[in-house]
């Protein structure tokens, strides 16, 4: 990327940080043309300075940042960890993330070991969305590499903070998935999830143990993301899976967290259409009592749970249920820019909401753009638009709000047409 100006200083590094706006989000998530990388700008296609003079104010801000990553301040590292978040959630960033790497790193790995809590958890996801820029390659192996033992002392260390060890539990799953090259790591890290989720299978005399949401939650996070890495494991690995984990999971179904039942059920789905595409005459000895409990499930009526938690439980358990019985799944289309991608499996689900766990509302624009993303969901290289179709194709929220009005107001009045039309025939 050309090298832009050095800005004189505004309040100093050290000053309050100001995170990122809906408005800075969006000046980078839509302003790329011809190319979706941060090496090139719009000025470089021949757009106005307007837009060059956006991308300089964003770099200037991204680096200022990551130098409040090791202020003095908690609240002045939050915000920079923030709004480093918000920032590679919506944009690409990798050439410039490419050549900082190891200052961003050594900055999460900081937080991690000396934050709090909420800090720990911002730094967590940091190094997920991290490695989700740089992609599947030595790059982010360097930066895992550094930060998996540092998440996996906090994730089995029960004096840390409870938060930062739920957020750890998902971003260590996600961590390895992109940047781990070798089999016998990711089985060592599933290993660590399951020494945490089955503390919550029911005992030997069938009971299940009592234990107080936020443990509950650390085990569900953990469940998810064993679920996440189920998807990259041996035809061998996965039999011996099946034998040591499916016969205890249904007990997890009696939790009362709603969640934990929730993500037992999808991770049973998606262990019963792994063990079918490797073994198409797959059979389970308990299969109809697990049929039994997914139909109660899917047909909750227990007055002493939320109406909430009841309709959201029986969406997933009809879904469940029929993934169990006859293989089948409710497929999805996603739709994002000028494309469309099927979620049609419990494979590519799990995998898409992992990812979307840390991008959010960015998830579109990454499934456009990254390179990695759209590797992993077999998308092909990115479809390049030019920068007059990408603002035929940006409509603006005002402009939405007056189409809006105007097809209301249309209908409207095509209705009291029709409704007098239909008071002079009953006239007659």
């Amino acid at each position: 990327m050309p090298r832009t100006k050095k800005k004189k200083s505004k309040g100093g590094q050290h000053g309050a940080v100001q995170p990122f706006s809906d408005e800075d989000a969006s000046i980078e998530t839509l302003s790329h043309c011809s190319s979706f990388s941060d090496s090139t700008s719009v000025a470089d296609e021949g757009g106005d300075g307007s837009e060059d003079t956006a991308q300089e104010d964003f770099q200037y801000k991204l680096k200022g940042f990551i130098d409040s990553t090791v202020d003095k301040s908690a609240k002045t590292r939050q915000g920079a960890l923030d709004g480093l978040k918000t920032a590679m959630a919506t944009r690409i960033l990798y050439e410039f993330i490419s050549e900082r790497r190891m200052t961003i790193t050594d900055s999460i790995e900081r937080c991690l070991k000396k934050g709090k809590g909420e800090e720990q958890r911002a730094a967590a996801s940091l190094a997920c969305l991290l490695c989700i820029q740089l992609g599947s390659g030595i790059e982010s192996e360097e930066v895992f590499k550094t930060l998996k033992p540092i998440f996996k002392n906090i994730l089995v260390d029960g004096s840390a903070n409870i938060q930062a060890r739920q957020a750890v539990a998902t971003s260590l799953g996600l961590c390895t998935l992109v940047a781990e090259d070798d089999v016998l790591d990711v089985q060592a890290t599933m290993e660590c999830f399951e020494n945490l989720f089955t503390r919550s299978y029911a005992r030997a005399d069938g009971t299940c143990p009592s234990i107080n949401p936020q443990t509950s939650q650390l085990h569900t996070n953990a469940l998810l993301s064993w679920a996440l890495l189920l998807t990259i494991c041996s035809a061998n690995q996965l039999k011996e899976i099946l034998r040591k984990h499916l016969p205890k999971l249904p007990k997890l179904l009696e939790s009362e967290d709603v969640n934990m039942r929730i993500v037992a059920g999808e991770t049973i789905a998606l262990l019963f259409e792994l063990a079918r595409d490797t073994e198409p005459e797959f059979e389970f000895e308990e299969w109809d009592q697990l049929c039994i409990k997914l139909s109660a499930l899917a047909t909750d009526c227990n007055k002493h749970r939320a109406k909430n938690d009841k309709r959201k439980q029986r969406s997933v358990f009809r879904d469940v249920l029929k993934a169990v019985e006859d293989g089948d799944f409710q497929s999805e289309t996603i739709r994002f820019g000028t494309e469309r991608m099927s979620i049609d499996s419990w494979v590519r689900k799990r995998t898409y909401d992992a990812f979307r766990e840390f991008v959010g509302s960015g998830m579109n624009y990454h499934l456009q753009a990254n390179e990695f993303i759209r590797d992993v969901f077999e998308l092909g290289p990115p479809i390049l638009v030019d920068s007059a179709t990408m603002k035929a194709m940006k409509i603006s929220r005002f402009e939405r709000h007056l189409h809006n009005s105007a097809a209301f107001k249309a209908r409207t009045k095509a209705r009291s047409k029709f409704r007098d039309k239909r008071v002079d025939v009953g006239e007659f």
